[in-house]
């Protein structure tokens, strides 16, 4: 029965969700709770939601403090002359064009912001793109690949919601994948590389390239940048980065306090502070609330038993010959799996019973975890039809969705396998 009903449960939350009857939000909560009381419990599901809120709470704060971090150092102008470096560099030269295109949106995605990727990214490179007369289609693939693989980071949603749906510290989670990760950004400069050597072959330089380099390098800058503050700025987020890696702090603590000193030092005005803390709250508190939510949909599936039972009726279908692979399995479907599945649907639904089924072959939950996001929604984010933020890439960009899915879908797979492989055999993930 328990079984039965947390399929249901499941199967509700991707109907709803992926069918946008309601908010994602209100499925994680409403769905639960209706088959918990199916399913005989009470004044129980208060104890269960309770739980599983206090267990992403950190998770949660985390992300918050992520953004205001990030958000402030972007608006006091912290990557301006690092991206007015890279347009000069690039000159007019396609390999170059297309291998700055990756650096750039690997840069700009350190928010975790695909939609503010796409906004600074496309519009900057655009002009040396059409006055080249290489595609758009390339500019689009490119920065698609290099925002997708840096939407792994530990505060990129995907990995924050394999965390909490795991219910493990979020460090956990990702820092085993650290060279996997690298290595997937180098394969996306490789293949910038070799896509800008493509672009080369049939196009030509112009003078006017690097002009409109020039032009945009010498823009005045914004009110609210400090370029006195650069250094600091620079080193703060490379001190906040390596605490966070090396596991000195809690996430939230370092980004808390990485938070309050970059907007003291930036902005000690006490209205300009409010002011910032307002422009990105939004992004905050709409992923905070999801993720609260989600604390409430995975509290009462485990609570009431729902999981387990799930992935103990797993177990007497699935042959041992896959369930002994099931990591291995999940990060093969996982780049694919995010053109059928939202990221709230699949890492809130699919994953935790996913990982617990693998539990049941002797195998290790967080392994799926890692597995999955070496894919879902991360290289696969950028050419899904269920985010938003693809259709702005391809809005900004000029090209088709399927155009833009038939060019980057094989090299996004690319990428995970490269990851993926890379983690098989240094032993992140098993085979």
């Amino acid at each position: 029965m328990l079984a039965l009903l947390g399929l249901l449960t499941i199967l509700l939350l991707l109907v709803l969700v992926m069918a946008r009857l309601v908010s994602p939000i209100v499925a994680l909560i409403a769905v639960p709770v209706g088959t918990g009381l199916l399913a005989g419990f009470t004044s129980e599901l208060l104890t269960f939601m309770t739980e599983g809120i206090q267990s992403i709470a950190t998770t949660a704060v985390m992300f918050i403090f992520a953004i205001l971090f990030f958000g402030t150092l972007m608006d006091a102008g912290t990557f301006r002359p690092i991206i007015s470096r890279l347009l000069k560099i690039a000159g007019h030269d396609p390999t170059r064009i297309t291998v700055v295109t990756a650096l750039l949106a690997m840069l700009v995605h350190l928010d975790g912001s695909g939609a503010v990727t796409f906004l600074v990214t496309i519009p900057a490179l655009l002009p040396l793109y059409d006055t080249l007369g290489m595609r758009r289609t390339t500019l689009a693939t490119t920065v698609a690949l290099a925002a997708g693989t840096m939407n792994i980071l530990p505060w990129g949603g995907p990995t924050i919601r394999a965390a909490t749906a795991l219910e493990v510290p979020v460090t956990q989670l990702f820092n085993p994948l650290l060279i996997p990760v690298a290595v997937g950004l180098l394969t996306v400069l490789v293949i910038a590389y070799v896509l800008g050597v493509k672009e080369r072959a049939r196009v030509k330089a112009s003078e006017q390239v690097t002009m409109e380099t020039d032009a945009y390098a010498e823009q005045p800058a914004h009110v609210l940048e400090r370029p006195r503050l650069l250094w600091v700025n620079l080193l703060l987020i490379v001190a906040s980065v390596a605490f966070l890696i090396a596991g000195l702090a809690p996430p939230h603590l370092i980004f808390m306090v990485a938070f309050i000193v970059a907007i003291t030092l930036n902005y000690p005005n006490l209205k300009v502070q409010r002011e910032r803390i307002d422009a990105h709250a939004k992004a905050a508190l709409l992923m905070a609330s999801i993720l609260f939510a989600a604390g409430c949909f995975t509290g009462i599936l485990k609570g009431s038993g729902m999981i387990t039972a799930m992935a103990e009726a797993s177990v007497a279908y699935i042959p041992p010959q896959v369930g002994n692979h099931l990591a291995l399995i999940t990060g093969l479907a996982a780049m694919p799996a995010s053109l059928l599945f939202d990221p709230d649907s699949f890492y809130f639904g699919i994953l935790p019973l996913l990982g617990t089924t693998a539990t049941h072959f002797q195998g290790d939950a967080l392994e799926v975890g890692r597995a999955a996001i070496l894919g879902q929604m991360t290289t696969g984010f950028p050419v899904s039809p269920l985010t938003g933020a693809t259709f702005l890439l391809i809005g900004l960009t000029g090209v088709e969705l399927g155009e833009h899915q038939r060019r980057t879908i094989p090299l996004a797979f690319l990428v995970t396998l490269v990851m993926l492989t890379v983690a098989v055999l240094i032993g992140t993930i098993s085979l």
